[in-house]
């Protein structure tokens, strides 16, 4: 290796140490403001739960260290979602230099698409489906059988459900870009959509507690990979 390449990869060593180092900073930061305000995020991830639940209606917790690490929880998945933008920031000005502008600005586009449709799906999750999914679920308890949801199994359940949703919104563009690349075809995600829709209700099954769940998760999945072939349809058009 010659003395000009060692000084370029002890460069880009270098520069790679300094950003990892800023992306943990940015990370620590996140968790700091989202653990400090860890009790209104809880709050608020309880609420689809909560109206359902009665004025009487409480969370319990049996452990006493339990909500110590429920709050520690919530504060680090709350907060990469804080530092995200920054730490995606560093990731793109390491990257950016050695891609030409046509790729740039395809690479812009599908990044800031998967955030957006992640943000979606996470947003649909909150507010379409754990209604349905938590009144389906309480309708089961009567003058005889009252629920004290576990705030450890509640969280749990809401930030499974919540990424599986933010995960299944990404199909269109997976579909899109697997079509691009040429190595699936648009006819060949036509001809495999029965095994698409048998993989939402496997998809559904493993991670949802109940069949209402389990529609509430594939139905989505599938229409949007007839979305994604729509899009991967038209894109392709020449």
């Amino acid at each position: 290796m010659k003395a000009d390449e060692k000084d370029s990869f002890r460069t880009r060593i270098i520069e790679i140490r300094d950003r990892l180092i800023r992306c943990v900073i940015a990370a620590s930061i996140g968790f700091a403001i989202a653990y400090y305000y860890s009790d209104k995020i809880f709050e608020l991830m309880t609420l689809p739960l909560r109206q359902y639940l009665g004025p009487n209606g409480t969370f319990i917790y049996t452990g006493l260290t339990e909500m110590f690490f429920i709050y520690v929880k919530v504060g680090f998945f709350f907060g990469l979602a804080i530092a995200a933008p920054y730490i995606f920031y560093q990731i793109w000005a390491f990257a950016s230099p050695g891609i030409s502008r046509e790729r740039k600005n395809y690479i812009l586009l599908t990044v800031i698409s998967c955030c957006a449709l992640f943000m979606g799906g996470v947003f649909f999750g909150y507010f379409f489906v754990f209604p349905v999914i938590f009144q389906f679920l309480l309708s089961f308890a009567n003058e005889h059988i009252i629920a004290y949801p576990s705030v450890k199994e509640y969280l749990s359940l809401a930030l499974k459900l919540l990424i599986v949703f933010g995960i299944i919104f990404e199909v269109p563009v997976l579909v899109f870009f697997l079509s691009r690349i040429g190595l699936v075809s648009v006819h060949g995600f036509r001809r495999n959509r029965k095994y698409a829709i048998l993989l939402a209700f496997i998809i559904g099954a493993l991670i949802a507690p109940d069949v209402v769940s389990q529609f509430m998760i594939a139905i989505p999945f599938i229409l949007l990979y007839e979305i994604g072939i729509i899009v991967a349809w038209l894109s392709g058009r020449k």
